[in-house]
């Protein structure tokens, strides 16, 4: 349907059938290739009959209609009107009673497509992590200019209605201040504003940043602009400030890897919809929840994105907080627990009255592979730990820092600027500490360390066991520790996903998108690329879903001859279409004999006369590069979890002047397990976990890999036992569960 609804309004050459290569090479395009319209038409009921009439003319009779609440309002309300518009039509004699009665039903199902990520029941909307791409790209260029000239800026991000691009733009930059519709600042907020960014100069940072969703208003109602919040500062503090208004830029661009899995997944799931609705079925939109696919009714919705319009109209803000889901509230916290900086003055004092207040001393470190993010977490980790009250000692190079007595106290200037660096600024090692338990515990009794933070990859998750084992022979080790999971490899046991593993398959997509169009204009060409991740396929499989290949070879799914021959026929069949692209994807560990140099060969020598082939080895740039938003917002999110966690266990072991925690859930992993991120004891995992390959035992993106073949024109089945089930918006909070 070309055109949005006045395709459909219109009829005629804007209804026309899909055919699989019409859809070829449409995924790393930006914006929408079937285009879209604002229809006033489709707003009458005369435009919703010409609609009517030009479905029912080619046996039409379900919707997957994409786009934001305005959109789906607009769909169920046809939905709702359809059996009396098939009426009028037999009235009128444009159709026959046959095709009314066999057009009888109208099934819809929604997707939601707004960058401003504004409809309430979905965690993301599609389209909202690229538009987090372009904001941060510019705020990362403008932080260079501002870091040389001492400036400060004043962006403005869109989000009339909703703040989210601008609070988690905010976290993803480490913002001075945010300014967004649901949380209106209160009276005398210039006078702070202006009192935070002089202390933050003063404090050695050489630029401030202020982020301003469009609709950003005080709490009379009244609109806050760029120019007002320039002129504050400028006659406040006499800073060089400058306004940019981001504005379309944040539409355009490629999609990210996140949107393109999001999309992908969605997709399906509304296939799956539309197959098993019924007339009694309510109409749907699918959405994820955490990371787990869900359905919800479409009205529900949108009735409750009506209500925080009404809440913020009533000037009840916590309300539109509460009606905008977990997702928002979660980053608005994080985000108030990062920005607010205590003096010292109110910090706690020896002397009060809860002994387990005496500041206690926590360490953190990283450990295994650099992974972008992991700067985040230690940042957020650090800041978090003050605003708690304790001490923050960092440790460089990870384990071997850590006996060596690299150890010191890290303060909250200290972490100023870090969310945006790649790599590990504390230093990483993949040094386990088994060998060097003797001197890792004298280091944790010269420090006086209370509690453990680490950030890291499979090694972390070894060192964690290894210490908590470790605590029947040494006293030393009966603090509370907690692992954070931050690899590329995304291959920890008890996490679907880590820090850094969304930066690397962006790597990868943008990689393949340049290295499809390399060849676009020459003769047909095929790709062979090989991918990091050890022995887990995550990076292969799930990169290959977002950069559109035709076939991923990895550990986890063993291949013989058989299928590479398979493989090849199949592509070959392919070129001989119209297609002039194809792209394979192998894992660096996924068979020891069947090398990325093999398959080149033999897809070199099947292919002669159809197609050519190049290879390209991927290797560390898969790693490096600044962390993309979701690496940043989850590093951020995920350690500010971890630490209010050490905070409680600290409180619940500290006995007699001191901490002793040697249970088994005092030595945890915090994992982000479909819908929620929970605390699990790593010993329990051990049953979980592959050690001779370093992975999991059972991974749920395994089950995107028949997705991916469909997607490549293979035919298979679709395991749909996870799909989504028909849920209702839930209003109430669930308890939080530790």
């Amino acid at each position: 349907m070309l055109k949005g609804y006045q395709g459909m309004v219109d009829g005629g050459d804007n209804i026309e059938e899909a055919s699989w290569e019409s859809v070829s090479s449409m995924l790393q395009v930006g914006g929408t290739v079937i285009g879209s319209a604002r229809c006033k038409e489709f707003r009458s009921h005369e435009g919703r009959l010409k609609a009517a009439h030009h479905l029912v003319q080619r046996d039409i009779t379900n919707l997957c209609v994409i786009g934001g609440d305005g959109s789906l309002t607009g769909a169920n309300l046809f939905r709702e009107e359809w059996s009396g518009l098939l009426e009028e039509l037999v009235q009128q004699g444009l159709i026959d009673e046959e095709a009314a009665q066999n057009n009888s039903e109208l099934h819809i199902v929604g997707m939601v497509g707004s960058i401003d990520n504004d409809f309430c029941g979905t965690d993301m909307t599609i389209g909202t992590d690229s538009a987090l791409h372009r904001i941060i790209e510019v705020v990362d260029a403008i932080m260079t200019t501002a870091q040389s000239h001492q400036r400060t800026f004043v962006l403005e991000v869109m989000g009339r209605h909703c703040g989210y691009l601008a609070l988690v733009s905010a976290l993803a930059c480490g913002a001075d201040w945010v300014l967004i519709p649901e949380m209106p600042p209160e009276d005398g907020w210039e006078e702070q504003m202006c009192q935070k960014l002089s202390e933050n100069r003063a404090d050695k940072k050489r630029l401030n940043i202020i982020i301003v969703a469009e609709g950003a208003i005080d709490s009379h109602n009244k609109p806050i602009t760029t120019d007002h919040i320039k002129e504050l500062v400028v006659s406040c503090l006499g800073f060089d400030t400058r306004v940019t208004i981001l504005g379309h830029v944040q539409r355009g661009g490629t999609p990210s890897a996140f949107d393109r899995i999001l999309a992908s997944r969605m997709g399906v799931e509304a296939v799956l919809a539309l197959l098993e609705a019924s007339a009694s079925t309510p109409a749907c939109v699918v959405s994820l929840c955490g990371n787990q696919a869900v359905r919800l009714p479409l009205m529900e919705c949108v009735q409750m994105t009506q209500d925080v319009q009404k809440a913020m109209d009533e000037k009840n803000f916590e309300e539109a907080v509460r009606l905008r889901g977990r997702s928002f509230e979660n980053n608005l916290n994080t985000y108030k627990l990062l920005s607010y900086r205590k003096a010292d003055s109110e910090l706690p004092n020896e002397e009060d009255e809860l002994p387990y207040n005496s500041s206690f001393n926590v360490a953190v470190l990283n450990v295994g592979a650099p992974a972008a993010g992991m700067n985040a977490a230690v940042r957020s980790a650090v800041r978090v730990g003050i605003t708690e009250g304790h001490k923050m000692f960092a440790v460089n190079d990870g384990f071997e820092g850590f006996y060596k007595g690299q150890i010191k106290e890290i303060k909250w200037g200290d972490v100023g600027g870090w969310t945006g660096q790649g790599g590990s600024i504390l230093g990483t090692k993949r040094t386990l500490p088994a060998k060097h338990l003797d001197k890792i515990a004298e280091q944790i009794t010269i420090h006086n360390i209370n509690a453990l933070l680490v950030i890291g990859g499979f090694e972390a998750f070894l060192g964690v066991m290894e210490l908590s084992a470790a605590r029947e022979k040494y006293n030393e080790f009966c603090v509370p520790m907690v692992m954070v999971p931050a690899t590329v490899s995304n291959n920890i046991p008890g996490s679907d996903l880590s820090i850094g593993a969304d930066t690397a398959l962006n790597a990868i997509t943008d990689t393949c998108d340049r290295i499809k169009q390399s060849a676009s204009g020459t003769k047909r060409r095929v790709f062979i690329i090989e991918t990091m991740g050890g022995y887990c396929g995550y990076l292969a499989s799930v990169g290959g879903l977002a950069a559109g290949a035709d076939a991923v070879y990895i550990y986890e799914e063993p291949f013989d001859i058989r299928d590479l021959q398979s493989n090849v026929e199949h592509l070959t069949e392919k070129m001989k279409t119209g297609i002039q692209r194809g792209l394979v994807l192998r894992n660096e560990n996924s068979n020891e004999n069947f090398t990325t140099d093999f398959i080149y060969q033999l897809y070199s020598e099947e292919g002669k006369g159809v197609f050519d082939c190049r290879k390209n080895v991927l290797g560390h740039m898969q790693q490096g590069g600044a962390p993309s938003p979701f690496d940043r917002n989850f590093g951020t999110k995920i350690a500010a979890k971890a630490i209010q966690w050490i905070s409680r266990k600290l409180k619940e072991s500290y006995k007699e002047g001191k901490v002793f925690a040697n249970t088994e859930d005092t030595a945890c992993l915090l994992g982000m397990r479909r819908r929620a991120m929970v605390f699990q004891p790593v010993v329990q995992l051990k049953d979980e976990t592959d050690f001779v390959h370093r992975i999991p035992k059972e991974q749920w993106w395994l089950k995107l890999r028949p997705l991916m073949k469909i997607l490549a024109k293979y035919k298979t089945s679709y395991d749909v036992s996870d799909s989504g089930q028909l849920e209702h918006v839930t209003r109430v909070r669930p308890k939080k569960v530790d």
